[in-house]
């Protein structure tokens, strides 16, 4: 088959993430605006073309205070750096609907190669005669790996923020 351009369905689709707090619990958010541009042949998803943009100012922890902390200079410093753009370099099979799926993040002025796992999760038709697919991807990066490293000691040790940020994605999308 030939490669297809999928649409991603923003209202069926989620980015995820989270971060630990004071090393004894996390905090999650969400982004709501994003896109994505898929070219794929679904008979060998290996050879898809994949560019993920996020709008990083549509961060949402469910607290005004902390999402704009987390827009300003101190974080992501939307106005200088208003998108995390990820763009897939390799894909590779492991075993039925599983695929390791590697490609530079873009996040701050910064490009690294980082690797997700990401799930097929199956096609079908909606009850509009669209054809849907829907995939799974989850992975992580550290932050100051893209110069994120604001924080705080604690007096017990340790620190506010963690390194690490956990990332669940959720996509559907329709071939065009």
């Amino acid at each position: 088959m030939a490669k297809t351009n999928w649409n991603v369905d923003v209202s069926h689709s989620a980015i995820e993430f989270s971060v630990k707090h004071m090393m004894i619990a996390k905090v999650k958010g969400s982004f709501h605006s994003f896109e994505a541009q898929i070219e794929a042949d679904p008979s060998d998803l290996t050879t898809a073309s994949i560019e993920v943009q996020i709008d990083l100012a549509s961060v949402d922890t469910r607290n005004q205070d902390r999402d704009n902390h987390l827009r300003s200079a101190d974080f992501f410093n939307v106005e200088s750096h208003p998108k995390l753009v990820f763009k897939a370099t390799n894909i590779v099979s492991h075993g039925e609907g599983e695929y390791v799926v590697t490609g530079d993040v873009t996040l701050h002025g910064v490009t690294r190669s980082e690797t997700f796992n990401v799930s097929y999760e199956g096609s079908g038709k909606d009850p509009w005669g669209n054809q849907k697919v829907g995939f799974s991807a989850t992975g992580s990066l550290k932050r100051s790996d893209y110069g994120l490293t604001y924080n705080a000691a604690l007096e017990t040790g340790g620190v506010l923020i963690g390194d690490e940020v956990k990332i669940s994605i959720e996509l559907e999308a329709a071939t065009a």
